[in-house]
């Protein structure tokens, strides 16, 4: 790999015109005077006040390093002591410039410079905005010579007593995760501040746990590029359901395969997994995922190397996973649906996100999040009229808001209303239209409903009473099971005619039913008669 070293140009040190210069120790000269220390490239930083000087130190490594390349990168410092100006400007170098850790070794040369320059390296590469370790040069005591140099690795758990993490940056962390979105609710908060520091502290899996649209796939998205801003991670972002994975394309598509190794295996296939080298798989729905797939992803997670369907030979893949269900993934062990070893793997860092109803004071920023992801996608910028606004987020986060989908239901709803308001203007008619399309959407018909519905239209089923519904209900199934009226009498008034002589229970069940404008002969056996012969 090519070793290029990044460091400031020191206008003390460094510096020097005349033929002196050569007789005294300077640090970023002495870096190219080890014959143990060979150095592709050096990436200079300058204030524009030393420029020239710094292109006579470019030459003198020329002298001494010509297989060496030196790029000057010119930097603005009003004032060099001003930490919240330095480090802006090194965070902004870092976060441009094009690293290539697969091909390239950084090493951050930290002697040069003022204290406060030399403090902002080591906290951003501590950070890993510059994906480095540090090198720091000095000069010998007595004797002349290019003195010496120590490279610094920067694990940071051999750092526990230096506390460099900022809480700003933790909080900007956070906000990426949530999409810049400003949620209130606490318990959600406080997980995706954990999920924070998780994501970028730890390579180990994270399970998603949650219902259906409840973001846990756009979660897993933002862990992602989470971790490659902070140059955690260099590989791809893989994402599979594993709900559609079946049979040998299961395999195959998660372990890869090679030519011939079943019917159609006309060409090697790497696999997902394999994609992910370097990066992040997400699994959702993973206990959907067969018991040969579950003993081979856990021999994956154990020990990074797995066997491609049909070969004899192991793969290797370094990535990191994150799994998502809405199931319980407990009760699928103990139903011996799913591995418990593997369970155990995956639980280190389990996090459960709640569905949006339970969210109902987060339902406004997610509102406002969604019309500005209409207006990016559709470049149509729509708000709603006040009147309109507040009717919606009324129903929105009522009792009567249900958001069986979650996001989804809202990202649908908003992009409904948005494309019909004529004038970029959502107004009351637009949202009472949807507030009526997403209560037939969520109306879930009770199993009493389900059987009056065989005997009553909706409209005459909504005067009904629901006290009156579910007794109906009951009365309606037993006489469809009765042979006759005076058998499901003899059933439903069992205990009260035990307390009388004599009683006409087929007249009382007769009179009860024309309450409700039915007839018993239309009702009475329906459930035991047979279907006519062909």
């Amino acid at each position: 790999m090519k070793r290029v070293v990044i460091g400031l140009y020191g206008t003390t040190l460094d510096g020097g015109l005349g033929r002196r210069r050569w007789q005294r120790w300077r640090p970023t000269v002495s870096l190219f005077q080890h014959e143990d220390m060979m150095i592709d490239r050096l990436e200079l930083l300058v204030s524009e006040d030393h420029r020239n000087a710094a292109e006579v130190l470019v030459g003198d490594i020329g002298t001494v390093a010509p297989e060496t390349k030196v790029n000057l990168h010119t930097m603005t410092f009003r004032d060099p002591w001003d930490f919240e100006e330095v480090f802006s400007n090194l965070m902004q170098f870092a976060q441009q410039y094009p690293f290539n850790q697969d091909q390239e070794e950084y090493l951050i040369h930290i002697t040069t410079g003022t204290h406060v320059a030399q403090i902002c390296l080591f906290l951003l590469t501590e950070a890993r905005y510059f994906p480095a370790n540090l090198i720091q040069s000095s000069p010998m005591r007595k004797e002349k010579g290019p003195g010496y140099y120590k490279i610094i690795d920067l694990d940071l758990s051999k750092y526990d007593s230096i506390a460099s993490r900022f809480a700003k940056e933790q909080e900007e962390g956070a906000a990426f995760l949530k999409s810049g979105i400003e949620t209130r609710n606490a318990r959600f908060n406080q997980m995706i501040d954990q999920i924070e520091k998780v994501a970028i502290r730890s390579k180990s899996p994270i399970l998603l746990m949650g219902p259906t649209g409840a973001g846990k796939s756009h979660l897993a998205k933002r862990i992602f590029q989470l971790k490659k801003m902070r140059r955690q991670i260099t590989g791809h972002f893989v994402e599979v359901n594993c709900a559609t994975l079946r049979g040998d394309a299961a395999m195959s598509t998660l372990f890869g395969h090679v030519r011939g190794a079943f019917t159609g295996a006309i060409t090697d296939r790497p696999g997902l997994l394999r994609g992910a080298h370097n990066g992040v798989i997400f699994l959702d729905e993973v206990g959907e995922l067969g018991p040969d797939e579950q003993a081979m992803l856990l021999r994956a997670l154990e020990d990074k190397t797995f066997m491609p369907v049909g070969s004899d030979r192991e793969v290797h893949s370094d990535f990191q996973l994150i799994a998502g269900t809405n199931r319980n993934l407990w009760e699928k062990v103990h139903s011996g649906d799913f591995r418990e070893d593997l369970l155990a793997r995956m639980n280190l860092w389990t996090y459960k996100l709640p569905s949006l109803a339970e969210r109902p004071e987060d339902l406004e920023p997610n509102l406002r999040y969604e019309l500005e992801r209409f207006a990016r996608e559709h470049g149509r910028i729509t708000t709603f009229n006040k009147e309109a606004y507040q009717r919606f987020l009324t129903f929105a986060t009522g009792p009567k808001g249900k958001w069986s989908a979650n996001f989804r239901d809202l990202n649908a709803a908003v992009t409904r209303m948005a494309t019909l308001s004529g004038g970029n203007r959502i107004n009351e008619e637009i949202v009472g239209e949807e507030i009526g399309r997403l209560r037939g959407q969520w109306e879930r018909p009770e199993k009493a409903d389900k059987t009056l519905v065989r005997y009553f239209d909706k409209e005459a089923l909504a005067d009904i009473d629901l006290f009156d519904r579910a007794q109906l209900a009951k009365v309606l199934e037993i006489c469809e099971t009765a042979r006759s009226l005076a058998e499901a009498g003899r059933i439903l008034f069992a205990a009260s005619r035990a307390k009388k002589a004599s009683s006409n229970d087929s007249d009382r069940l007769r009179k009860y039913l024309m309450k409700f404008g039915l007839k018993a002969s239309d009702i009475v056996g329906q459930g035991n008669r047979e279907a006519p012969a062909d």
